[in-house]
């Protein structure tokens, strides 16, 4: 049996483990990332692997990564969405009566573009094949709007309403589109220095990507096409 396939974009801190984990078993793995840096860094995690430079939020560049993913490894089976938005100034875009007017568009001109590109591509892409699974990462603000963060909510409510639309629309064809709400801050080289409190209070990559394989490894009579992961310690809303 020839080996799955993965293609992830955002290939710098999440996507890159799930590369690297993947890989381990005995995927193949291609990852995207915005920068030349990044692509260098996924090359040497992952020596047999495919970095490519792309943009997510332009169209044409996504529909390259695919193809590029396509040529070099044949069928794709599993294609995860971990880009995150780029913000100016706080995370979440601030309280909104104290927020510049530029504060929303990290979120809603580039995150929300680059979500309808890679879903549009891998709607088409896995269809054709009538089979394999999708899989968009996004937090908790994707489940309710928060004081501080209503950019980011606005962001986060599109990305969930365009991934339920993926999910209806592809059932019949045999494509799994699952959305993954991490409502949790995640441990990583990026945000270590500044998580205090026990571990239960945050959650790490690796339990991040346990949750996306779960999700590729699902039969098509139980499929999840919801799921939200919480630490222990964490707050936790119904």
């Amino acid at each position: 049996m020839s080996a799955k396939t993965l293609l992830v974009f955002g290939a710098r801190h999440l996507g890159r483990t799930l590369a690297e984990e993947l890989a381990g078993a005995g995927w193949n793995v291609a990852g995207v990332a915005l920068s030349a840096e990044t692509v260098a860094a996924f090359g040497k995690a992952v020596p047999d692997g495919l970095g490519i430079a792309a943009d997510a939020t332009r169209a044409d560049e996504v529909d390259r990564a695919f193809a590029e993913a396509g040529e070099r490894f044949g069928t794709i089976d599993l294609v995860v969405n971990a880009i995150t938005a780029r913000p100016r100034g706080s995370f979440g875009g601030g309280p909104l009566a104290e927020s510049p007017g530029d504060a929303i568009d990290p979120y809603v001109e580039e995150l929300v573009p680059a979500v309808f590109n890679v879903l549009r591509a891998g709607c088409r892409v896995l269809g054709e094949r009538r089979g394999g699974t999708i899989v968009q990462v996004t937090g908790g603000s994707a489940r309710r709007g928060m004081p501080g963060r209503g950019p980011w909510a606005a962001g986060a409510f599109a990305t969930r309403a365009l991934t339920q639309a993926a999910a209806q629309e592809m059932r019949e064809s045999g494509v799994h589109v699952a959305l993954l709400i991490v409502d949790a801050s995640i441990e990583s080289d990026k945000t270590r220095d500044r998580l205090q409190g026990p571990p239960d209070a945050s959650t790490s990559e690796q339990d991040v990507v346990r949750a996306i394989a779960y999700l590729e490894s699902q039969s098509p009579r139980a499929w999840t096409h919801e799921l939200q992961i919480t630490p222990r310690l964490d707050r936790w809303v119904p």
